[in-house]
């Protein structure tokens, strides 16, 4: 039997996508193309959630992929990678992501403040990710980052 040699590789993330308790889609951002269209990734949000929801566990595998996830009042984040990613490294995400909101949203984390926040939870999520590359894991810079990133706004939207 041949044993399945990876190279090693930056693109961690395939997948972060935050549902509401009825598995709809709030926000979702996909890194490569396991699922190129919209109707292929919402079918697989559905299974994604019916096999997830109801459980107490942080990890699962399905269809090939390593799912982490977390649930919130009325709202399922979900960071998902390779079947051959490090789970650690996908929890750190996810736990970065949601501490991130968190701090940001005044520990307010749910459907309507986050609805109302979209542009910071955009903001953390490119912090936190870029391209499927995990640049950041601390959820203190990545608010400050986004702080940063809202003064710089607010400046330049004052001097047109």
């Amino acid at each position: 039997m041949e044993a399945l040699i990876l190279e090693p590789s930056l693109y961690t993330v395939k997948a972060i996508l935050i549902l509401d308790n009825d598995g709809e889609r709030l926000f979702a951002k996909y890194y490569d193309d396991t699922y190129p269209s919209v109707k292929e990734q919402k079918a697989f949000e559905k299974n994604i959630f019916n096999k997830t929801h109801r459980t107490d566990s942080e990890i699962a595998l399905l269809e090939g992929l390593t799912v982490v996830y977390k649930g919130s009042i009325d709202l399922y984040f979900y960071v998902i990678g390779s079947s051959y990613e490090n789970e650690l490294m996908l929890m750190a995400v996810l736990n970065c992501l949601f501490d991130s909101l968190s701090q940001m949203l005044r520990k307010n984390v749910e459907k309507r403040a986050l609805l109302e926040n979209m542009e910071g939870l955009f903001l953390a999520v490119d912090e936190i990710v870029d391209g499927g590359v995990i640049l950041e894991s601390d959820p203190q810079q990545v608010v400050h980052r986004v702080l940063q990133s809202a003064k710089e706004q607010i400046k330049w939207s004052l001097l047109r």
